[in-house]
């Protein structure tokens, strides 16, 4: 979309949402804290309701923010994941990471716009830790569901390493989120466990989202962008 020239009430709506920025920051937060809560005591019912809560609330402090549409739909898309693996099905799962997937293509798009050339040496290490996990998963995971773990894998790997050109909050959020569906794969392969898994799943997911949206709101700002969007070059804005 073509940019244009700034408007009078473009400033005062700005103004406005950056208002009601800062709550709905504090909404995710509160939800995030209620449902780690909720993991750690036990209380399902409070998980059911919290999770799908976080991703629209740090979706919509991202939008508010003036953070870029990738962004927002990254986030969305993991809301849709989100809402899936609340099921215990298999075919529930495998769509709930197809939309993961989506949104981490959404990433991908979003920090292959950035002109800075990751680090081989960070793809290099990615890349050995990644084969080294799955030669040993492989055998543990069920025969349907290693191609598709694998695939989506190699594409979670990607956005983490690319992540790193937006500074360290986005690098530790790609890092994060690699750890976080790490957790979930062992779990599936019925590794042991640490008490409390699906707390360490949703901590480290939930970190990982808030430091990736926050790495490139942050990255937005250096670049002197405004709300108009975190990636405007030349003339054009998302």
């Amino acid at each position: 979309m073509t940019s244009t020239a700034s408007r009078p009430g473009d400033t005062g709506r700005g103004a406005r949402a950056e208002r009601f920025a800062r709550p709905v920051l504090l909404a995710f937060l509160l939800a995030a804290a209620v449902d780690l809560t909720g993991l750690l005591a036990g209380a399902e019912a409070v998980h059911l309701v919290a999770k799908p809560l976080l991703m629209p609330l740090l979706a919509g402090y991202a939008a508010l923010r003036g953070g870029p549409r990738l962004l927002v739909a990254a986030l969305l898309f993991g809301w849709g994941g989100d809402v899936f693996l609340l099921a215990d099905d298999d075919l529930a799962f495998l769509v709930g990471m197809g939309s993961f997937a989506a949104g981490h293509v959404c990433y991908l798009t979003l920090f292959g716009r950035d002109r800075a050339r990751a680090p081989l040496a960070t793809a290099a290490g990615y890349a050995l830790v990644l084969a080294v996990f799955l030669v040993l998963i492989w055998p543990d995971l069920p025969a349907d569901l290693r191609a598709p773990l694998t695939g989506y894998s190699l594409l979670l790997t990607a956005v983490a390493w690319r992540a790193g050109v937006l500074g360290p909050y986005a690098a530790a959020g790609g890092a994060l989120f690699l750890i976080s569906d790490a957790l979930i794969a062992t779990g599936i392969a019925d590794w042991p466990q640490a008490p409390a898994p699906d707390f360490w799943v949703m901590l480290t997911y939930i970190a990982a989202q808030a430091l990736l949206t926050l790495g490139v709101l942050t990255a937005g700002a250096a670049r002197g962008t405004g709300r108009t969007g975190a990636y405007r070059e030349r003339g054009t804005s998302i």
